[in-house]
């Protein structure tokens, strides 16, 4: 007798297998950038002897720009050919990474795998984000990314400290990049095996909402500057990536001041995304509760004041406080960005919407390495810390002036806006 295949429902225990499996791929997503966060940065100095600070955060600005980029095409490919493909599409450009690293003779071989790294994590890490919004329908996004995230940030956190310690143990290559090899092989098996299509998932929702048709270019104008609440969630996200691309840069070199070992140094950058991770497991769910407009404002305002504290500090004392709070404050921002982006933006175009959100957040990472190198080449790494503490400070006001309340349930609320349809 032949097995009918079960109906297709939308919500998160309706999907729980195939939300779990996607939530451990994204875990290996983001593992591929904790093999690099504590490692590369003492790399440049150590065996390639940089120490301009702008030439060594260009590997930051190549991944950031290459990711944004990936970000759009990895949206407009998900729309119009499936999730799926993509996802496997992008865990095929995570092979050589690791080993154009370990083998890398001249810098720029670093500055080539952080390309492909771009390319991976704008694929994987935003279908993974599709698709869990597809899996889990409009009640639970914020739950949904608060998920998916903690998943991602958790292990660059985890990552991050175990390839400090095995550089410290076995020296900065090829240790610490064996375990880029060993995720992307993990995943491509994973994706390719047992991964299955959520398109049909998009229709059942789409079914139930009225019609929106819009070109590429018109939500290329809502999400960039015409729509409030997805307009503001592109600067607040690429302001929030700002930080982290800094962070990725600035922060070893700074903690190294303090005449740390690679592995305690490893420990401090690890708080960040450790906290960031964790956090989000209660912040996608308060934002299903509280709104998104309160955590997205208040998480920018406390990155500020964390930005300044580390700014402030002398010691590893202060500057473990003051990641701890940057993570706190990261945690309150990225899942309820995603889910307000999921909010508004109709299910037939809601990969475009994301994939186009995602190019401003992540052109973030390549903003702060730029900035952060230019400002710490011509005063010093506190004062590259200063300066995203005050645009930090700025994107929050604009939230707090802005954007709209975009969760389902303020539908009914006095003022609440919802979606232009464009």
């Amino acid at each position: 007798m032949t097995r009918l295949p079960a109906p297709i429902q939308l919500g998160l225990r309706e999907n729980a297998a195939q939300f779990t499996l996607l939530v451990a791929v994204n875990a290996l997503v983001g593992g591929m950038v904790g093999q690099q966060q504590t490692v590369l940065p003492l790399l440049a100095e150590t065996e390639f002897g940089l120490t301009g600070y702008p030439f060594i955060f260009a590997y930051v600005a190549a991944f950031g720009v290459t990711k944004a980029a990936t970000n759009y095409a990895a949206g407009t490919l998900a729309d119009r050919y499936g999730r799926k493909p993509v996802l496997v599409i992008g865990w095929l450009f995570a092979i050589p990474i690791p080993l154009l690293i370990i083998w890398a003779p001249a810098w720029e071989w670093v500055i080539a795998a952080n390309i492909l790294l771009g390319i991976n994590q704008g694929l994987t890490w935003s279908t993974t984000v599709m698709m869990k919004i597809d899996l889990v329908g409009p009640r639970q996004r914020g739950l949904a990314m608060g998920l998916n995230e903690a998943a991602g940030y958790g292990a660059v956190a985890v990552t991050s400290v175990i390839a400090g310690h095995l550089a410290e143990q076995h020296g900065l290559r090829p240790a610490p990049f064996l375990l880029g090899l060993s995720y992307a092989a993990l995943a491509l098996l994973l994706t390719t095996t047992f991964v299955r299509e959520t398109r049909d998932h998009v229709a059942l929702e789409a079914a139930s909402t009225p019609p929106s048709p819009a070109s590429n270019r018109q939500i290329f104008a809502d999400v960039t500057w015409r729509e409030p609440a997805l307009s503001s969630a592109s600067q607040a996200g690429l302001v929030n990536n700002l930080n982290f691309g800094l962070s990725w840069g600035v922060f070893p070199l700074l903690f190294a001041t303090g005449d740390l070992d690679i592995a305690q140094i490893g420990i401090l950058v690890a708080l960040y995304p450790a906290v960031w991770g964790a956090g989000q497991l209660a912040t996608g769910w308060l934002s299903d509760r509280w709104g998104r407009k309160p955590l997205i404002s208040g998480g920018m305002l406390l990155q500020a004041a964390s930005l300044a504290v580390i700014a402030l500090a002398a010691d590893p004392t202060g500057w473990a406080a003051g990641t701890v709070l940057l993570g706190l404050g990261t945690a309150m921002v990225y899942p309820a960005l995603l889910a307000a982006v999921g909010d508004v933006a109709h299910p037939a175009w809601r990969g475009r919407a994301i994939g186009i959100y995602r190019v401003w957040r992540d052109l973030g990472y390549a903003v702060g390495a730029v900035l952060g190198g230019l400002v710490a080449d011509a005063i010093n790494l506190t004062a590259a810390v200063w300066t995203a503490a005050a645009l930090s400070l700025a994107s929050g006001l604009i939230v707090a002036i802005r954007m709209y309340e975009t969760h389902p349930r303020a539908e009914l609320r006095p003022g609440h806006k919802g979606s232009t349809g464009t």
